[in-house]
């Protein structure tokens, strides 16, 4: 019944979080990680057992899919010079100069050891960083870059991470066995994951019923990961993989009614899975305040913050040399690349907030090695790994917009201005597609008269830039939503009274929810 209780409190303090962060309006992850941080001066917390190796396994998968599906496989693939190197590049070097400056001021640290630090907190998270720059008119390549360096990173991260982990379990590491078998289980990860993600698309076919295609996609990941790891290649990759292909043909597969539905459980999942890592970090951090008494609180915060500013001086010793790479060389293969400026290079080099992934590595770390000895410096490790997410995650996701205003940098793109053109291509095929079917049933042109009237008026709103809705389309708006809130209350009212069951109350009423979203 405690452990119960503990997880019910963890998750109602998500719920407060979540609703401070929504009412002042900045990423959620921003105030978990304080919440996790004041969670961990609570005295006499309940443990929280669980097993380091089944947290990599419940939360990454579900996390990277959908990150994985979300992503615009076009766009990635247009970008794939930068997000290779900042991806792969910059995590390798983040992972060799964290763990390095770990070492220096820590010589106690083996070198494994330190190393699996730099590995854990090497991929940036960019869930806070979109989250603030889909508010803001930014440069869509920056979001673009942003979003498919997380997605790789994560893998490559997480790859190099276990190789450090078990050099650091077995106290053997071969830098040319290492590379061998880092090409073989990365390359065997991605074919898993295009294999199994082909063979759901098959199978999501013939389902059907959305309840079950949810249910469905929701095994996904988890099976992508588990039978890459029997196999002995990158369960991480298989993952990405699945979820790019699969986000690739699912516009074409999935009906409308399982899209509505899947995106909010996939939603509720992943913010329920952030939510109870960061709480669960603050127990951890409980216990692990007391193990580390001897280090002091001010050695441990400057330890925090060694490392924390080192990692974010290496993405800006990597971003600007890297992006300017090509132009000394003077190659032709990047002529036509989209050139980015130095104020949009260090929105991206500030945009290095660790997150979710990081912590669960972190937990992940076995308690003990091979001989059954304590692992090296764990609690001091797990303590870093929060002191950097917080750094980085409140310190540059807070001071984001400020300096993205101060560079003058969110001008180039606007998502109205192509959701605008887009509409209106829509409705141009769509008022040929009427007049066909009129045409083909030999019906009254005036029996879709109506129809085409609602198609025009959504013509006239995709205007080009600087157009705003016509006064007649605000006041058909505010008609059609006073209409469907008058059309609610008088549904619940003939409910309650019990002139109408409750199947048709719920039928009726989801209807309404849809012509609602659809305003």
């Amino acid at each position: 019944m405690i452990l119960l209780e503990l997880v019910l409190l963890l998750l109602l303090c998500s719920v407060g979080l979540g609703w401070i962060a929504r009412r002042l309006k900045f990423p959620y992850p921003i105030a978990l990680v304080a919440g996790g941080a004041l969670v961990g001066f609570i005295p006499r917390l309940p443990e929280f057992p669980f097993d380091p190796n089944a947290i990599l396994i419940l939360v990454l998968p579900p996390i990277l899919y959908q990150a994985a599906l979300l992503t615009s496989w076009s766009d990635f693939k247009a970008n794939i010079r930068p997000i290779s190197m900042l991806a792969i590049g910059l995590v390798l070097a983040t992972t060799m100069v964290v763990g390095a400056a770990l070492k220096l001021v820590v010589p106690d640290v083996p070198w494994a050891v330190a190393f699996v630090f730099g590995a854990i907190v090497s991929p940036p998270d960019a869930v806070a960083a979109t989250a603030i720059l889909s508010r803001l008119n930014i440069p869509r390549r920056i979001v673009t870059v942003l979003e498919g360096e997380s997605l790789v990173n994560d893998a490559s991260g997480l790859v190099m991470y276990k190789f450090a982990v078990a050099a650091a379990l077995t106290g053997v590491f071969s830098l040319v066995d290492a590379g061998e078998q880092l090409a073989s289980v990365s390359l065997g990860g991605v074919a898993v994951g295009i294999a199994l993600a082909h063979l759901f698309i098959a199978v999501h076919r013939r389902l059907g019923d959305p309840f079950i295609e949810v249910l469905t996609s929701l095994t996904v990941p988890y099976i992508a990961y588990m039978v890459a790891e029997y196999f002995h290649v990158s369960g991480v990759l298989a993952v990405v993989a699945a979820g790019l292909v699969r986000g690739r043909y699912a516009p074409e597969i999935v009906s409308a009614e399982m899209r509505i539905l899947a995106r909010s459980v996939w939603n509720i999942l992943v913010f329920m899975l952030n939510s109870l890592i960061f709480m669960l970090i603050g127990i951890q951090l409980s216990d692990i305040g007391e193990k580390l008494a001897s280090y002091g609180f001010a050695q441990l915060v400057g330890l925090g913050l060694f490392v924390s500013i080192v990692a974010i001086v290496v993405r800006f010793a990597w971003v600007f040399p890297v992006a300017y790479l090509p132009r000394w060389l003077g190659g032709s293969s990047h002529a036509n690349e989209p050139r980015q400026g130095n104020n949009e290079l260090a929105i991206i080099s500030w945009c290095g907030m660790r997150g979710i992934v990081s912590l669960a590595a972190a937990l992940a770390l076995p308690t003990t090695l091979a001989d059954g000895s304590p692992f090296p410096h764990r609690d001091l490790i797990i303590f870093l790994t929060f002191f950097v997410i917080a750094i980085t995650l409140i310190g540059q996701g807070l001071s984001l917009p400020s300096l993205i205003r101060r560079l003058k940098v969110g001008t180039e793109w606007s998502l109205k201005s192509e959701q605008q053109q887009v509409r209106a291509a829509m409705s141009a095929a769509a008022l040929s597609a009427i007049d066909k079917i009129v045409a083909s049933e030999g019906a009254p042109s005036f029996w879709a008269d109506q129809l085409r009237a609602e198609i025009t008026a959504r013509i006239a709103l995709a205007a080009p830039d600087g157009v705003d809705a016509t006064p007649r389309s605000e006041l058909n708006d505010r008609l059609r939503r006073a209409a469907i809130l008058a059309e609610r209350a008088e549904l619940i009212r003939l409910w309650r009274e019990n002139k109408i069951s409750d199947e048709v109350m719920h039928h009726l009423e989801e209807i309404l929810d849809y012509q609602q979203a659809h305003l």
